[in-house]
C-alpha cells in the first residue's frame, strides 16, 4: 500500500480515499486524464499535508480548479509560460510548485513561480514525495 510506505517518510495526514467520480470530474475540468501514477495515488488518498499544512498532494478539488486558474487567468498568461502541458499537484510552501507532465514518462517538475523556470525532480510522484520528504530534494 503506497500510504504505508509514504508515513515511513515522515509525519503526515491523508485524505480519505478520492472515489473514481471524483478522480473523473478532475480529469473532466482539466480536460484529460491525470497520468496513472498520479490516480492510483489519488484513488488511496485524496490529498496529503505535511507539516503545517504543506500540501504535499493536493485533493482532486484543488487540482482541478487551481490548474483551471493557472490556465485560464489572464494575469497569469500574460505573465508565464503556459501551463498546459503541466499539471500542478503540490506546493512547496514558498510558492513555488510542483507539477506532472502530461507527455511523455510523466516526470515530475518544480515550477519557481519567481522566474518561471521548470526543472526536472523525480520520474514519478512517489519519487518526488519520497526525495520531498526526506529532504534529499530542496528548491
Amino acid at each position: 500500500m503506497l500510504m504505508e510506505k509514504i508515513r515511513r517518510w515522515g509525519d503526515v495526514s491523508f485524505g480519505a480515499p478520492a472515489s473514481a467520480d471524483a478522480i473523473q470530474a478532475c480529469e473532466a475540468q482539466l480536460g484529460h486524464r491525470l497520468p496513472d501514477h498520479l490516480r492510483q495515488l489519488l484513488a488511496e488518498t485524496n490529498g496529503i499535508e505535511g507539516e503545517y499544512g504543506l500540501g504535499l498532494l493536493w485533493s482532486t478539488q484543488r487540482i482541478a480548479s487551481d490548474n483551471a486558474y493557472f490556465r485560464s487567468d489572464a494575469d497569469v498568461r500574460d505573465s508565464f509560460m503556459p501551463f498546459a502541458g503541466l499539471v500542478f499537484f503540490a506546493d512547496a510552501g514558498n510558492g513555488d510548485q510542483f507539477a506532472v507532465s502530461l507527455s511523455g514518462n510523466h516526470d515530475v517538475y518544480a515550477w519557481n513561480h519567481e522566474d518561471d523556470s521548470r526543472a526536472w525532480v523525480a520520474p514519478t510522484v512517489m519519487r518526488y514525495l519520497e526525495e520531498w520528504m526526506t529532504g534529499r530534494l530542496k528548491i
